[in-house]
């Protein structure tokens, strides 16, 4: 910790944004104090009394508490980063997405497994226009899987790249995506805890080296409708007490084991409620639409990647169940949280898994079940989805969903309703989320 002259204290919000301090190394260890009430914000900075807040409690402090032994080298000359816990009079709070991850991890340790969690990233590069607005990326060679200067000619995503090398994210792969100026970027695979923290602040590194650049590197979902969307895909696998990957069972029919197949039942049970906390904006449902190759059918289906959760086709340490439906416009550790309490919930309750999906799930699917068609039916599915909400926390539930309220209803009394502006990105998406996802 003594080589760095200050450390970059961060922790991940509600709004998927990474708030924090500079300390100063000798007092890192002291962490840092924040206002409770940075839980009421919404992205314009208005606020509103959401539970759990205390916002009209005089807007008390949180602690945010670090293990010095956790800090690493950021991508700051000097400065060394670490990932916060929220605490408040003594006691974790309740709703902040990294607890409700350290819940849903120990509600799978209790059952005798470890949750391990790969995350991929989607995003696009957008260049400054000429009328100081954002347009995308300038790379006319570009192609699917394309790599090198002919699909990032201003080596963004290579100095993307270079930085992560140079502090030690682990990254799997970078490629040219399905879009121009869109990206691939694979994390390696972790504990769902530490996986996402490196997920965390490897999508505050990106947007920070692309915008030195004078490049926005967005994660939302969709912000240019002539082309696809921006996924975060969530590979899950369960790990036993023996160290093996309890996804397997070489005796059955496809080789997949009982808790996997409750697992792929849980995810596809509540889709709909998982929707809102994975997928939590109006931009969101621009995505999750048919066709969209973007999880949204309730279907799953073998090194299918029209369906909703994938499974890869090797039987080995590497099986795994990749959830599709996910962007980054949420909080990665609430998603991850979600995906991990859908899945329990599956084995707990024993869902029954349907068949995978035959079809190519682009114009026909294997079940008639999908995502909710905006946020608003998003947020109603998961008020109306009690077993989830519970599990995952009530109080969380109902801090995301009174922001998340709020934020459409300011989306509706600007463009009417969200069927109207399916097909555009508004010029209020544009100034409520662009800047910040």
């Amino acid at each position: 910790m003594t080589d760095h002259r200050r450390i970059r204290v961060l922790w991940p919000d509600h709004l998927a944004l990474a708030r924090g301090k500079y300390l100063p190394t000798h007092l890192a260890h002291r962490g840092t104090r924040h206002s409770m009430s940075v839980f009421a914000l919404l992205y314009d900075r208005d606020m509103i009394p959401a539970p759990g807040t205390r916002m009209l409690e005089g807007f008390p402090d949180m602690e945010c508490t670090i293990d010095t032994s956790a800090i690493r080298d950021g991508w700051e000359e000097g400065v060394g980063v670490v990932v916060g816990d929220l605490v408040s009079d003594g006691a974790p709070v309740s709703f902040a997405p990294r607890n409700a991850l350290r819940e849903a991890v120990a509600a799978w340790e209790a059952l005798g497994y470890t949750p391990k969690i790969g995350i991929e990233f989607e995003a696009f590069v957008l260049q400054r226009d000429d009328e100081g607005g954002w347009e995308p990326y300038d790379c006319p060679g570009s192609y699917v899987y394309g790599t090198g200067p002919m699909s990032d000619p201003m080596g963004i995503a290579e100095a993307i790249h270079d930085v992560a090398d140079a502090v030690g994210f682990r990254l799997e792969s970078v490629n040219g995506e399905f879009d121009s100026a869109q990206f691939e970027f694979t994390l390696e695979y972790d504990d769902a805890m530490a996986a996402a923290d490196e997920a965390f602040l490897f999508r505050a590194m990106a947007r920070d080296v692309a915008y030195e650049m004078g490049h926005l590197l967005t994660f939302l979902p969709r912000p240019l409708l002539d082309r696809g969307g921006s996924g975060m895909h969530i590979n899950l696998s369960l790990v036993d007490a023996d160290g093996n990957n309890a996804l397997l069972d070489p005796a059955a029919a496809d080789g997949l084991s009982d808790l996997a197949h409750r697992c792929i039942a849980g995810q596809l049970h509540h889709l709909s409620a998982m929707g809102a906390l994975c997928a939590p904006t109006v931009n969101s449902y621009k995505r999750l639409r048919p066709g969209q190759i973007s999880g949204y059918w309730a279907n799953w289906g073998h090194d299918h990647r029209c369906a909703t959760v994938r499974v890869n086709p090797e039987r080995d340490g590497s099986t795994r169940l990749e959830n599709r439906m996910p962007d980054a416009s949420a909080p990665i550790h609430t998603v991850v949280a979600a995906v991990l309490t859908a899945a329990r919930l599956g084995l707990e309750h024993r869902l029954d898994c349907p068949g995978p999906e035959t079809g190519d799930a682009i114009e026909e699917a294997c079940t008639d079940r999908f995502v909710a068609d905006g946020l608003g039916g998003a947020l109603a599915a998961l008020a109306g989805d009690d077993v989830f909400a519970d599990a995952i926390g009530r109080r969380l539930v109902d801090q995301f969903t009174a922001i998340k309220e709020a934020e459409l209803g300011k989306y509706l009394e600007a463009v009417g309703d969200e069927a109207s502006a399916r097909d555009e990105f508004t010029d209020w998406e544009k100034a409520f989320y662009l800047p910040y996802l």
